[in-house]
């Protein structure tokens, strides 16, 4: 079965924590070209909107989830039942700290650093397999310029980035309104398919 990325935001259990929007959800997931079988570590998975989406795309493979907050561990415990997901498992922790121990991976996907990219970086690259996906989500100008300047210092990645803006429109009785949401800065890199 094939799964195409884009569940509506309001179909997400939330609460008040802040969620990946639809639209950069949808391209996220192509940037990291997600296979049935594919092995994915979300990093600062949040409510789980990435991971869930993710898990429905690679419904052979599995999906480890990183959350530092425990009320972001119990959204994405509550998503994954609301939408019949078994392939995701939460994990409650810091990355790198919580990357330890984990396997190898197809994809790793980083929606938060806690100002840790860095080590969060180098040990993704550890856990990469050759041709495997780093997806970085960047919503602050300090996180783009770091996140480029360690992924093109990375020997054997091919890295590209693009800026996403979306403005969704806004019914207000028979007028329509640009609703802006907060750009975002999505780094997609390759690793080699050599050690």
């Amino acid at each position: 079965m094939v799964s195409v990325p884009g569940i509506p935001d309001e179909e997400f259990i939330r609460g008040n924590r802040p969620m990946t929007k639809q639209e950069v959800r949808i391209l996220t997931l192509v940037k990291a070209a997600i296979a049935d079988g594919d092995i994915i570590i979300d990093i600062g998975a949040g409510t789980g909107s990435l991971s869930i989406e993710a898990a429905l795309m690679a419904s052979r493979g599995k999906v480890l989830a990183i959350e530092r907050e425990v009320t972001g561990v119990e959204l994405i415990k509550a998503n994954a039942e609301k939408f019949s997901v078994e392939n995701i498992t939460p994990i409650l922790g810091a990355a790198p700290e919580a990357m330890e121990n984990l396997p190898t991976a197809d994809v790793v996907l980083i929606g938060g650093s806690g100002g840790r990219l860095a080590d969060i970086v180098s040990c993704s690259d550890k856990l990469l397999k050759p041709g495997g996906r780093l997806v970085i989500n960047a919503v602050t100008v300090e996180t783009l310029h770091n996140a480029l300047q360690l992924t093109r210092s990375m020997p054997g990645y091919r890295v590209e980035a693009c800026g996403v803006q979306v403005n969704r429109i806004h019914f207000a009785g028979s007028s329509s309104m640009f609703q802006a949401q907060n750009p975002v800065y999505i780094i997609a890199c390759q690793k080699g398919d050599k050690e």
